[in-house]
């Protein structure tokens, strides 16, 4: 068996490291707003390269404080539109809806799987606050006409980078050091993953990044003192130490999903599935590695017959879910192409090149 992702042997690429950094903060008897969660902050905002970082309880949490951060500080208010990708996972639309704000839903491109920056124009009204992009799959997806589009509209850009960490863009920067703030998921099963729940926002704006401390914890800045009325949203501090091991081993990881990408890329040659665009090594992360066929639940049942464990990323787009069944009758149907087309395959820190030449095997030899 091929597994989609053992999440028992990414940790155990570092397990001693973690364990002893566990111990540590478990020894040390503060578990929450400590030294820990001002080291990772520290170290992640120089990996990303922006001044400040938030920890905080997931990443849902973190682009949800993003637009209420906004909110409150007068630059958006409820009903204001946000222009965010059709085929995005539901929570950077989740984020957009809690704060009272509108999802504007922009398909994507087939080739790239990101949003289409030749339609987000169209979509912009005198009530557009903001474009929210979505690095989906570890993918880049800013574009400079994304960059320019926000200049000349004066809006916001928001990065959902829950699914690119360590992803650049051409000109040599990370995501979530582009737009003026991002979210980050560091869900178990992400490139830098906690060992639960845990998120943080990136940003450059001392205000925002204040705001999103204080929402996080109570909507307090002072203890028993509260400017808003915020949530407990707060990473605790055997995650962040766990997180500030994995972080220095980031770059490397990366690396081996881009080596089996690679091969995937280099060896797939079913008429029967078809790839996105690949892009230059340093644009795609390779959280997820995607394939495509119109017969994928037949190609997901023969892997899994064969050994091979894999996921749909993602089944149902938002517009088609039923908390948001105001959107059922879009018309989108790149969106809808993806989601019903689209095959997630193993890859990951552990997956050796034997086993993508297995999967490859496997893939090669489907016939429908």
């Amino acid at each position: 068996m091929i597994p989609f992702l053992s999440l028992k042997d990414v940790t155990a690429l570092h397990g001693e490291e973690i364990q002893e950094a566990v111990a540590k903060v478990v020894a040390g008897g503060w578990y929450l707003q400590g030294e820990q969660n001002a080291l990772f902050e520290k170290h992640y905002a120089d990996y990303i390269g922006t001044e400040f970082c938030v920890g905080c309880a997931n990443g849902l949490d973190a682009l949800i404080w993003i637009f209420r951060a906004y909110i409150e500080l007068g630059v958006m208010k409820r009903g204001d539109e946000v222009i965010v990708p059709a085929n995005t996972y539901i929570a950077t639309i989740l984020a957009i809806t809690e704060n009272g704000l509108k999802p504007v839903l922009v398909e994507p491109r087939l080739d790239t799987l990101e949003i289409d920056d030749a339609k987000i124009e169209e979509a912009i009204t005198d009530r557009t606050r903001a474009i929210a992009i979505v690095h989906l799959y570890g993918r880049n997806a800013y574009t400079e006409k994304i960059g320019e589009l926000c200049r000349k509209y004066g809006l916001k850009l928001i990065e959902d980078n829950a699914q690119a960490h360590g992803c650049r863009v051409p000109d040599g920067r990370k995501t979530g050091s582009i737009g003026d703030a991002a979210g980050h998921s560091f869900y178990p099963g992400k490139n830098l993953g906690a060992l639960g729940d845990g998120g943080a926002v990136t940003t450059n704006d001392p205000a925002l990044a204040e705001a999103v401390r204080a929402l996080a914890n109570y909507g307090s800045q002072k203890k028993y003192v509260f400017k808003y009325t915020g949530r407990n949203s707060r990473l605790d501090e055997i995650q962040a130490a766990v997180l500030d091991v994995k972080l220095k081993y980031l770059e490397a990881d990366n690396a081996n999903r881009r080596a089996i990408a690679a091969y995937y890329y280099d060896n797939i040659q079913s008429p029967l599935v078809y790839l996105p665009e690949r892009l230059p090594d340093a644009q795609n992360v390779y959280h997820l590695f995607p394939v495509f066929s119109p017969k994928r639940d037949a190609l997901q049942a023969w892997l899994k017959n064969n050994g091979v464990g894999t996921l749909i990323h993602y089944p149902i787009p938002p517009h088609k879910q039923e908390c948001y069944k105001e959107y059922a009758h879009y018309s989108l149907p790149i969106t809808e192409k993806i989601a019903a087309e689209e095959l997630s395959i193993p890859i990951g820190p552990c997956i050796k090149e034997e086993e993508a030449a297995e999967v490859v095997s496997i893939i090669n030899g489907f016939r429908g």
